[in-house]
C-alpha cells in the first residue's frame, strides 16, 4: 500500500482512523498531507486526520456519475 504522504494531492481515498469509541472513514479527494496530518475533502466539508490515528487509507475509484431523474418517471 502506498502511504498517504506518497499521494498526489487530488487522488480520491478512502482513510479509516480512530476516533474516541472506535473507528471512522474519510472518503474524498486528498487535499493535503505532511508528516503529522492528512486532510480530505468529504462531502461535509474538510477532514484533517492525525497521522498516528490512521489503521487503513488506500486510493479508491473516482465516485460513480449521479444518475439524473428520467421525466417519464
Amino acid at each position: 500500500m502506498t502511504p498517504l504522504t506518497e499521494l498526489p494531492l487530488g487522488t480520491r481515498v478512502v482513510v479509516r482512523y480512530r476516533i474516541e469509541g472506535g473507528f471512522t472513514d474519510a472518503l474524498g479527494p486528498l487535499r493535503a498531507c505532511d508528516a503529522e496530518t492528512c486532510t480530505v475533502e468529504t462531502k461535509r466539508g474538510l477532514v484533517v486526520v492525525p497521522l498516528d490515528a490512521v489503521v487503513a487509507a488506500k486510493p479508491v475509484p473516482p465516485a460513480p456519475q449521479r444518475r439524473s431523474a428520467s421525466p417519464d418517471h
